[in-house]
C-alpha cells in the first residue's frame, strides 16, 4: 500500500508540538521523494566517462532512482536530473556571471523563474572545505539560509544541516570496493533522513560534483 506522503507531519512535529526551532525538512520538489523512514542513496560516477548517464543515483539494492544528463559539447552550465525513465525531475543552472558561484534548481526541464524552487551559492568565495548555502525559492532576500552544506567533497564527507541549525538532513559516506576501483568508478552513498526530499539531496550532490570540478580545473 502506497504511504500517504503528501502531508504527513514530520515526527516531532503537528498541531499538538511546539514550534520548531529553524526551517523544517520536508516536500522541496515533489512529495513521491519523501519517506517517514531514512533513505541511503549510493551514487556512482563513472570518472572517465565522456557521455550521458556517467552520474547515476541508486538505492540500495541498485534500483535506478535518478540520472544526470549534461552536454557533451557547448556550455556546461546546464544539468538535468533525470528520474528511472527518462523523464526531468529538476534542472540545475549554474549563474557563469556570479560573486559566490551561483546554481538554481527549477522544476522539471523547465528554466523559467516561475518553477525556481531553490538556490545554491558558495558561502564565500575562498574555501578550504566546501561550505554551500540553500535559498528555497520564497526566501527572496537570502539573510538567512533555509539549509547548508558543510564538509569535505574531496573526502566524500558533506554534511546538510537545517537552516543555520545543527540539525542534520542528510550525511554522506565513502565506499571503496575493488570492483569500483577496477571499473574506474567512484562510489560513495548518501543517508537521507526521514521526512527529507532525496530528489533535493541528489540535487545538491549533482551540485557538489559540480564545484568539485570547477575546483579542479582552477
Amino acid at each position: 500500500m502506497e504511504q500517504p506522503y503528501a502531508y504527513a507531519y514530520p515526527q516531532g512535529t503537528g498541531p499538538s508540538a511546539p514550534p520548531p526551532p529553524g526551517p523544517q525538512a520536508g516536500v522541496i520538489v515533489d512529495p513521491r521523494y519523501c519517506a517517514p523512514y531514512p533513505v541511503d542513496l549510493t551514487i556512482v560516477r563513472k570518472m572517465m566517462s565522456l557521455t550521458d548517464g556517467n552520474f547515476a543515483i541508486t538505492d540500495v539494492n541498485g534500483n535506478l532512482l535518478f540520472k544526470v544528463k549534461e552536454p557533451v559539447f557547448g556550455l556546461h552550465d546546464k544539468r538535468i536530473l533525470l528520474d528511472a525513465s527518462g523523464t526531468p525531475v529538476v534542472t540545475l543552472r549554474e549563474k557563469m556571471v556570479s560573486m559566490h558561484d551561483r546554481w538554481q534548481v527549477f522544476r522539471g526541464g523547465s528554466t523559467e523563474q516561475r518553477d525556481l524552487l531553490y538556490t545554491v551559492k558558495r558561502s564565500s568565495m575562498l574555501q578550504l572545505k566546501t561550505k554551500l548555502d540553500v535559498f528555497l525559492g520564497h526566501n527572496k532576500d537570502e539573510k538567512r539560509c533555509d539549509y547548508r552544506v558543510k564538509g569535505s567533497w574531496l573526502e566524500r564527507s558533506c554534511v546538510v544541516y537545517a537552516g543555520e541549525s545543527d540539525a542534520i538532513v542528510a550525511q554522506m559516506h565513502r565506499k571503496h570496493t575493488v570492483q569500483s576501483v577496477f571499473l574506474g568508478k567512484d562510489n560513495f552513498s548518501v543517508t537521507v533522513y526521514p521526512n527529507v526530499d532525496y530528489a533535493f539531496i541528489a540535487s545538491l550532490v549533482v551540485i557538489l560534483d559540480d564545484v568539485n570540478r570547477e575546483d579542479r580545473a582552477a
